[in-house]
């Protein structure tokens, strides 16, 4: 990576830190920034690019800082501006790069410009936020929020309805009038000018919705419906992204990275929002992958998993982005249970080989991998016991809506247990003592039990352990061009166990392959990959190089092989 290389980001490895949960400091329970502050050199020794923050704005906390009050402060709970300047000043000096989580659809219902526009039906800032009357004494259509229940609340002052496509305490911002526009991009400037590399947008593709607010087609049973259709990529959503880039980016260097989480987008879409010629994001995080196991009308109700339709989901995104935009790559974020309880195995038997077989087919892959925090240790789901486990808005209210329509409780627990947010915001295990290491206090979410032996103290310089195969993986995407730019080529697609895919450049090609299960397989990789060198493999005693087409797979083994 050269400092004029404005496409840096395609080699880079990103490290995704929660906050609340990473290290806290000051013992108070919650992760703060001095917390990040003292952790940055296992960041250094991980090797990762750039450090994503989730939200530190001052907020209520209603959706653990999704909905933010002051957009160019931080929140007490986490520190203050000067602790902000000094973390961002040091991982600066240790040749990484930081990106911020902003929140770009709604804000909190306690921001000033909310307040404002609650005031009256006259303020200057009504507009900011969409309004609108009742419809037949309810609400102006059929939206429903993502938390449960409608996406409208009526304001008593006023005598209007406002929207939330989340939290009533997160309302929209109204992207149609130019000033909202123009109070982001001096937002998105103020934070540039600080010192940051970049943005992460939150759901950033629902800030155009559908002229008129039409009702969404309807779902017997259901009164409210997330009308996804109707506010996602929305008539001027292309248009938004462009100016923004333009008025914020355009007179920089290039030296930066955005990123547009886009619930619902399609391959088709993010080769507009992504095409560089478009001037829009640099890549997009599409949830198609990480809903395969889920109901399409109940992300908690688990399906289970077809290993052949989460690679068909993968490669078909790695197919729609290779000659136009790019991949975001990822099994995890703060939104999502962690992977080795999802996709892999986590028994203590299979855990670690399962947790490093998926890391090879994620790293392996064009595009650029996200890691979030204990990905690179393996952590698990937490072993959740009863409803009272659970904090996450979502989660605490979508089991509320069950018990209220007399559902049946105890698959509404199995799927909160196996799909829910807490999982991934649990405290992070540093070590096997007290609190895993994370805090001296009363952590504010539990720690979990499994902390006394899977943590970063027990692997960070065991050289056979997660975190190392991690630390090669990345080492890896840095030295091989190949696994940046090659061309990728599925193979065994149909294969219900094995995964492959091969990588090509015109003089280098690279095989990757993992058997996605406990059962051993044998198999053929065609004559080509004779002579094939291991650059990586996860499990001890893997053979140095190929010597035959037939290829002798355990449980959850994982190799990279390159072609001599």
């Amino acid at each position: 990576m050269t400092p004029q290389d404005a496409t840096w980001w395609k080699s880079a490895v990103v490290y995704q830190i929660y906050p609340r949960s990473f290290a806290d400091s000051n013992g108070d329970g919650f992760g703060d920034l001095g917390g990040i502050i003292e952790r940055l050199g296992y960041l250094q020794a991980l090797g990762v690019d750039v450090i994503w923050l989730s939200p530190i704005y001052p907020s209520p906390q209603a959706d653990n800082g999704y909905d933010v009050s002051d957009y160019r402060d931080i929140d007490p709970l986490f520190g203050t501006l000067a602790e902000f300047d000094v973390l961002l000043a040091e991982i600066h000096e240790r040749g990484m790069k930081l990106v911020m989580d902003l929140v770009v659809n709604h804000t909190s219902d306690e921001h000033p410009w909310f307040i404002e526009s609650r005031s009256s039906r006259h303020n200057p800032k009504r507009d900011w936020y969409i309004w609108r009357d009742s419809r037949a004494a309810a609400e102006p259509n059929n939206w429903g929020s993502f938390f449960s229940g409608p996406a409208w609340t009526w304001d008593q002052v006023t005598g209007q309805y406002y929207l939330h496509l989340f939290d009533r305490k997160q309302p929209d911002l109204n992207w149609e009038n130019p000033a909202v526009r123009k109070a982001m991009q001096d937002i998105m400037v103020w934070w540039l000018d600080r010192g940051v590399d970049g943005f992460r947008m939150d759901v950033v593709n629902f800030i155009s919705k559908a002229r008129g607010l039409p009702d969404a087609p309807t779902i017997p049973g259901h009164q409210f419906v997330i009308a996804v259709d109707e506010f996602v990529d929305g008539p001027h959503v292309h248009e938004y992204l462009a100016e923004t880039t333009r008025e914020v980016f355009g007179s920089r260097d290039g030296q930066f990275i955005t990123v547009g989480e886009m619930p619902g987008v399609t391959p088709d879409q993010a080769r507009l929002y992504t095409d560089p010629a478009r001037g829009e994001l640099n890549m997009v995080f599409q949830f198609e992958h990480v809903s395969v196991d889920q109901s399409p009308a109940n992300k908690f109700e688990y399906l289970g998993l077809d290993l052949v339709v989460l690679k068909e989901s993968l490669y078909r995104w790695q197919g729609a982005l290779a000659d136009i935009g790019w991949n975001s790559l990822y099994w995890e974020n703060h939104d999502q249970p962690r992977v080795v309880s999802r996709f892999g195995d986590d028994d203590p038997d299979y855990w670690a080989a399962s947790a490093k077989a998926l890391a090879t087919i994620l790293h392996g892959m064009r595009g650029t991998p996200f890691v979030y925090q204990g990905e690179e240790l393996g952590m698990t789901n937490y072993p959740f016991s009863s409803a009272r486990d659970h904090q996450d808005l979502e989660a605490v209210n979508y089991y509320t809506s069950v018990v209220e329509l007399s559902g049946d409780e105890i698959a509404a627990l199995a799927g909160l247990g196996a799909m829910s947010r807490d999982n991934a915001r649990t405290p992070m295990q540093w070590g096997p003592g007290h609190n895993a290491g994370f805090t001296s206090g009363e952590p504010w979410m539990p720690v979990n039990p499994n902390h006394t032996w899977l943590n970063a103290e027990s692997q960070f310089t065991a050289p056979d352990s997660v975190f190392a195969h991690y630390q090669e993986l990345i080492r890896l995407r840095h030295e091989l061009p190949i696994l940046v730019h090659g061309d990728l080529t599925p193979l065994m697609a149909a294969d219900p166990q094995i995964w492959a895919y091969s990588r090509r450049a015109p003089e280098s090609a690279i095989l990757v392959i993992a058997n996605c299960g406990r059962e051993p397989r044998a198999v053929d990789v065609g004559a080509e990959w004779i002579g094939a060198g291991l650059l990586l493999g996860n499990l001890p005693d893997t053979p140095g190089a190929l010597t035959s087409t037939s290829l002798q797979l355990a449980g959850w083994d994982a190799r990279i092989y390159a072609a001599g």
